[in-house]
């Protein structure tokens, strides 16, 4: 068994070590049996949505009606701040230093010296993508109440609903929105589907279709959802995925790309092309729920073949990025140079995306395009391994003979936050055995 040791991101206030006597009595407002019972929440119930075969968004309502609260703004954004201005956060987001790498993919580079702060060791396993869930260790049912944000489902009407003070219903379990309280961005928040169903984080099509929706409400190419499995950087062993909003393109959004094949739902599926992390992007397909089945499907091989991996929703839900990835298991079998490991930066969805949150300000004041390629490219798996890896999607998806001869066809990125596409290599490539996934330098 594989183990490295690791110190998880806190993402609650109420993030505590696993053997920790709470045999004394909760003595906090959580989600709990102990204070469940009254506890109240707004709930969003968004519109049905479907998607065109264009990509373009469609609603199935007999009129059109202004939304009884604006999601992004009034409530994603507007109760983040409100838990803000109640002093909720560990620190500061807005105050961290931003900048945009000079190069040709514009990698973005933070400093956040307050994210690695006060956090507890813990032993973390990377050779097991599914493991069940452990109600001893911490979980999304120990926060705060006042970290929570709204309940948040994807309802049967053609109308937006919204209701200020509903009921947190234990036998109806919700999805509900909280903020990460060691955001990486202004607006950082987590989805957890079915929060009181106790879920392990692997990927289910209920819940990764939800996400997609949460998305497409957002309505905006800025406000993108993130996914980590274990083995990929995930901390908590409960379902969840993380939002914010960051209002540039990602260079993962700006990669250039190669269709690979087309599903008989009409989902194109392409391979990046010269960017430093081989990954997949899913676009297209007859409706939301298409789009949605097929990642689900290429998601849930993954998770059955023990293959760690990261997803960006981008595009209002339009694009979905699967990157398959394996610095973890590098980094426990000492195949990570000591110099990446100091800087203390895992790639997981947001900095394999271009977003790269750096801990260290020696990091951020020299950071570059090579030193961002550099370790992203030891998080990628090698040509061949991601050749093998496609081959499994590709059946799991019920694609194995479609592959579609387009070498050399290149496909400028489509969506609205992509304007511009990267045209050259700029660093070491992935390479070396499929079992090691190791980088040759």
């Amino acid at each position: 068994m594989l183990k490295i040791k690791r110190v998880p991101t806190v993402v609650s206030n109420y993030q505590k070590d696993e053997a920790s006597d709470e045999s004394v009595g909760c003595g906090r407002n959580c989600l709990g049996a102990c204070c469940l019972n009254g506890a109240r929440l707004p709930l969003y119930s968004c519109k049905k949505l479907e998607n065109s075969g264009t990509g373009e968004k469609v609603v199935i309502s007999h009129e059109a009606k202004e939304p009884p609260v604006a999601f992004l703004e009034s409530l994603v954004l507007g109760e983040w701040e409100d838990r803000f201005q109640r002093g909720l956060f560990r620190y500061d987001v807005t105050a961290c230093e931003t900048k945009v790498i000079p190069g040709k993919y514009g990698f973005v580079a933070q400093l956040n010296e307050g994210r690695h702060l006060k956090k507890r060791p813990t032993e973390f396993r990377v050779d097991k993508v599914l493991q069940s869930f452990d109600g001893n260790k911490f979980n999304f049912t120990k926060v705060g109440q006042e970290e929570l944000l709204f309940q948040f489902e994807a309802g049967e009407d053609c109308d937006v609903q919204f209701f200020p003070c509903m009921p947190l219903d234990a036998e109806n379990s919700p999805s509900v929105v909280a903020i990460n309280v060691s955001p990486i961005e202004y607006g950082h928040v987590l989805l957890i589907p079915r929060v009181l169903d106790c879920l392990p984080q692997r990927i289910d099509h209920k819940s990764l279709l939800l996400a997609l929706h949460m998305a497409a409400e957002a309505a905006n190419p800025y406000f993108r959802l993130g996914y980590n499995s274990l083995g990929a950087f995930a901390t908590i062993n409960h379902l969840h995925f993380q939002a914010y909003y960051l209002a540039m393109p990602f260079p993962l959004e700006k990669a250039l790309s190669k269709k690979m094949i087309t599903t008989v739902s009409g989902v194109k599926i392409s391979e990046l092309v010269n960017y430093p992390v081989r990954s997949l992007l899913f676009e297209g397909g007859n409706s939301m729920q298409d789009l949605s089945d097929t990642v689900s499907d290429a998601c849930v091989c993954l998770q059955e073949n023990n293959i760690p991996f990261n997803i960006l929703i981008s595009d209002s839900g339009r694009q979905i990025f699967l990157m398959p990835q394996c610095y973890a298991e590098k980094q426990a079998l000492g195949e990570v140079s000591p110099e990446l490991l100091e800087t203390q930066v895992n790639p997981a969805v947001w900095e394999i995306s271009g977003h790269m949150v750096l801990k260290r300000k020696e990091d951020y004041e020299g950071a570059s395009e090579k030193n961002a390629w550099r370790l992203l490219a030891e998080a990628s798996l090698s040509g061949e391994r991601f050749k093998e890896v496609n081959a499994l999607i590709f059946e799991a998806i019920g694609c194995s003979n479609q592959e579609e001869e387009l070498e050399g066809i290149l496909v400028q990125p489509s969506g609205s936050v992509n304007q511009t596409g990267n045209r050259t290599l700029g660093g070491p490539i992935a390479n070396g055995t499929a079992s090691e996934c190791l980088v040759l330098q």
